[in-house]
């Protein structure tokens, strides 16, 4: 390129330039991402959840980690070292001679801006003798202060000066690239290709080749592929599927597999401690042969996991593997219940056209759920859900479910007068009933208010047959309050299976209250006409006041449709505003730490919302996993089962008197239909 010039960097200023913005490029971004966070905080908060959650096996382990953890003083040192070349660097460039800088022959001579002809011919004169290579002087600086004293006397000079900012006139422009010469010095060419081809040409196919391997090995939530398409298979076989077989289902996870997944191990010892505890245990379907549930890993596992559930105790090698397969469990049985969906919008998108497709039974999906805060708990789907609180032994159960106090339930245990409460636990010390109050205390107490709308229609709140409804839920969380009448009985394993549960209940009374009182309506509607008709026929009154009265009638109407119009627009609005910031806004899964004796890692409060048909024993709407609620949460639940191809309340008659009688027996048939379901 004509008037450029390309040359490496000959000194390595240049370079110094180049390492210093990449090293602060990492250094930078490294530091706030990967610095350790204020350890005090953790050790606060910890501190603060010592009276509740101090037995909880997460509890100590984490209390020991934090002490024995040499992972954020690595960090650290890694990080300050970094920003230690980092401010070496730049100190190395702060001392570099500047060579691209304006030219100012004033400077040169020592002179000030603006001097006479006179003083600068006087300040040569000195400098001359003083610089001169005759005199001993040095020629470089003696030809710098020619070439100044030439742009201020010689006129041709001064405007090149001026104009181009050199006495010389324009001069080819410079570019300086930021490597030192000797990498493409014919001396170091093998050595610099053979660097070049390793780093791109070996290291860098095999890191992301490794990584690609690796990532498509695992779904989006970090599951095997391979565990996933085994969950489809069994559930699609076994669409009905109890608590025994889900159990073997979920510890036939390839997770599990040593092949497969590096954490997982299978020690020597094994073969003399797993049958001892499947001894222990007793029937396990072990002569069982179907693959891969005879495999010694899912064997493994599977005992593992009942052992837990029993709370049985095992050597401290089986217990580290055992804390491994109880942590992955809860996002295991997360992607079983995610394959039930999945099979059960396979099977509502088929219709009833293909009935070899099966979609998993309700009661499938529920296990999951069970089997989740069974396995968080440390629980048997048998035992006690006082069993959860501390310092409870099977043997002091016999004091709570006498006939005197009849506790059978944690709800019970909450509504007892204190005085009773007190003298039932009386095995308890003050100091052990005072934890066993604060751990009860700890424990959430939902409270869920829904509204059912048809969005896009003219009147949102009339539910008919084959519209598409939207159910928004509003969840509130408060702690379960000692003696608190509003907490109503629940089943096994405490609050979480209740909520559960009692959600999909609670949301089917509703969903058939409203479509009972829509109907009702209707009826209510449909003779109302019917009386103002006749009253009109028995009435007969002059056409000048009808007129008048259809008039204001009318003008009635229009400004009740008015009104109502613009409410349903601004509800329409704020839904939408509210979705829009759902879809920007993102929030903490961190929510409230889960009261879990045996569970080898902090749990989260998380909660499953979902519609169900009971009857049918099918899913409604696909199972919402809310993971966000903290004080307050609003969802809304959307209708997954398929459109029905046709409805009486569709047909439309030839006159408007056929129109008036299928309104009336419409509506009545709607009324008779909902009935029966609530029952």
């Amino acid at each position: 390129m004509a008037g450029q010039q390309f040359q490496y960097d000959d000194s390595g200023n240049t370079f110094f330039y180049f390492l210093t913005s990449f090293v602060g490029l990492i250094v930078i971004p490294a530091t706030y991402y990967l610095w350790p966070r204020d350890q005090n905080a953790e050790q606060i908060r910890l501190k603060s959840l010592r009276r509740v959650h101090g037995r909880c096996l997460w509890y100590r382990l984490r209390l020991m980690k934090s002490q024995q953890s040499i992972v954020p003083t690595l960090k650290k040192a890694a990080l300050l070292f970094g920003w230690a070349v980092f401010l070496l660097l730049a100190y190395k460039v702060s001392k570099l001679e500047r060579e691209y800088q304006e030219y100012n022959p004033y400077e040169v001579l020592n002179l000030d801006p603006g001097a006479s002809l006179s003083e600068i011919k006087k300040q040569y004169r000195v400098l001359s003798l003083k610089f001169h290579p005759d005199k001993g002087g040095d020629e470089a600086t003696f030809m710098r202060i020619a070439k100044a004293y030439a742009a201020l006397t010689n006129e041709q000079s001064r405007q090149n000066w001026l104009i181009h900012g050199n006495p010389d006139g324009p001069g080819a422009t410079s570019f300086g690239i930021a490597l030192p010469a000797w990498i493409v010095d014919q001396k170091n060419s093998m050595l610099v290709l053979l660097v070049y081809g390793l780093a791109f040409m070996v290291i860098l196919p095999v890191v992301v080749g490794t990584w690609w391997y690796r990532s498509i090995r695992y779904s989006g939530d970090q599951i095997l592929i391979n565990t996933t398409q085994l969950f489809m298979h069994f559930m699609y076989k076994t669409p009905n599927m109890n608590m025994k077989r889900l159990a073997m289902v979920l510890t036939a996870a390839f997770e599990f597999d040593p092949r497969s997944n590096k954490e997982a191990t299978i020690r020597p010892t094994d073969n003399i401690e797993v049958p001892q505890l499947i001894r222990e245990l007793g029937n396990i379907n072990v002569k069982k042969k179907e693959p891969p549930f005879c495999y010694p890993y899912s064997l493994k596992a599977r005992v593992l996991v009942l052992a837990h559930l029993a709370r049985m105790d095992v050597s401290e090698e089986l217990e580290e593997d055992q804390r491994f397969v109880v942590r992955k469990s809860p996002a295991l049985l997360q992607e079983m219940i995610n394959v039930g969906c999945q099979l059960t919008m396979m099977a509502n998108s088929r219709g009833e056209k293909h009935e070899g497709f099966h979609a998993p039974r309700l009661v499938t999906i529920e296990n999951c759920m069970k089997l989740t805060q069974m396995i968080v708990q440390g629980l048997q789907e048998s035992k006690s859900p006082l069993l959860q609180l501390p310092h409870f032994e099977e043997e002091h159960l016999r004091y709570c479910i006498s006939k005197k106090y009849k506790v059978r339930t944690l709800q019970d245990l909450v509504s007892l007068k204190d005085s009773d409460r007190r003298s039932m636990l009386r095995f308890l010390g003050e100091e052990k009933y005072d934890e066993v109050m604060a751990v009860l205390g700890s424990f959430p107490h939902i409270t869920m208010d829904t509204k059912l709308q048809v969005l896009d229609d003219e009147d949102s709140n009339n539910i008919t047959a084959g519209s598409i409804v939207t159910v928004t839920v509003t969840l509130t969380r408060k702690r379960m309050a000692v003696r608190n009448k509003t907490v109503r009985k629940q089943t096994a394993y405490g609050v979480a299976l209740y909520i559960i549960i009692k959600c999909v209940v609670v949301l089917q009374e509703v969903v058939a209250a409203t479509s009972t009182a829509a109907a009702k309506e209707e009826e209510d509607e449909a003779s109302d006409k019917g009386s103002e008709s006749d009253e009109g026929e028995a009435n007969k009154d002059s056409p000048s006041e009808r007129d008048e009265d259809s008039d204001k009638q009318s003008d009635t109407e229009v400004d009740e449709m008015a009104g109502d119009d613009e409410e349903e627009w601004e509800a329409l609005q704020q839904s939408i505003q509210r979705r829009e910031r759902a879809l920007l806004e993102t929030k903490s899964k961190v929510t409230h730490p889960v009261y879990s004796l045996y569970f080898p890692e902090e749990k989260q409060e998380w909660w499953w919302l979902y519609i169900a048909d009971r009857r049918d024993q099918t899913l409604v709407s696909m199972p919402y996993h809310v993971c966000t609620l903290k004080d307050t949460e609003e969802l809304e639940v959307h209708e997954a089962k398929a459109m029905l191809d046709n409805h009486p309340q569709w047909d439309i008659p030839d006159t408007e008197e056929e129109d008036e009688e299928q309104e009336d027996s419409d509506g009545i048939e709607e009324s008779e239909d909902d009935d029966e379901d609530n029952d």
